[in-house]
């Protein structure tokens, strides 16, 4: 469906996902948490995996990260920087080198700062411009900057932030649909709560 004018993509692309690591982020201090309690490290959360074809909770952190800051460098039609890329393979090697659970928090913390980065508008200018958003398995999608954030881009860190939500509720740490989206509490009418 075509609107008659573009849809302001700086706004939808950084407050969604801005919104999307502060919830992963109150996640982990949870888990943290629930393993305090247990008398474990929380790295040993890091190996855990929904199936055993799936990848394990660091590599759904790490990619999650990695999907969070791509989108803004195909928006602003620069290569994506090796130092990113690096926690794409980071997440690629996960199944072996889990890595530590302070280096998984790290990650989405340095996707947190860097959308906080962005300028007002900054990206708006790409919503009809063309984007060749290319695999590592050589498939290529041609699409407008608009279609690239509304159908790829917010659609893959959804994914691997409900994957790591999925794995960290398997392993028990206490979390509801409420730790999905707490920004929603910034939209609370007064008084309209239900009492505990």
């Amino acid at each position: 469906m075509r609107h008659s004018r573009s849809m302001q993509l700086t706004g939808l692309l950084v407050s969604s996902l801005s919104n999307q690591l502060r919830a992963v982020s109150g996640w982990l201090d949870k888990a943290e948490a629930f393993s305090g309690e247990r008398g474990e490290e929380p790295d040993g959360l890091l190996a855990l995996r929904l199936a055993p074809d799936m990848f394990p909770l660091t590599t759904q952190l790490r990619f999650l990260a990695f999907q969070a800051q791509e989108p803004v460098y195909r928006l602003r039609g620069e290569p994506v920087p090796e130092a990113v890329l690096e926690v794409r393979q980071e997440g690629r090697d996960g199944g072996e080198r889990p890595g530590t659970w302070a280096d998984a928090r790290g990650r989405v913390a340095d996707a947190s700062a860097f959308l906080e980065s962005i300028g007002p508008g900054e990206l708006d200018f790409a919503a009809e411009q063309a984007i060749a958003h290319d695999l590592p398995n050589g498939m290529i999608f041609d699409m407008t900057g608009e279609q690239y954030v509304r159908d790829w881009a917010l659609p893959q860190v959804s994914f691997h932030q409900m994957i790591a939500y999925a794995i960290l509720r398997q392993a028990g740490v206490p979390l509801g649909k409420v730790d999905y989206v707490p920004h929603m509490f910034g939209y609370l009418r007064p008084g309209s709560a239900p009492a505990a």
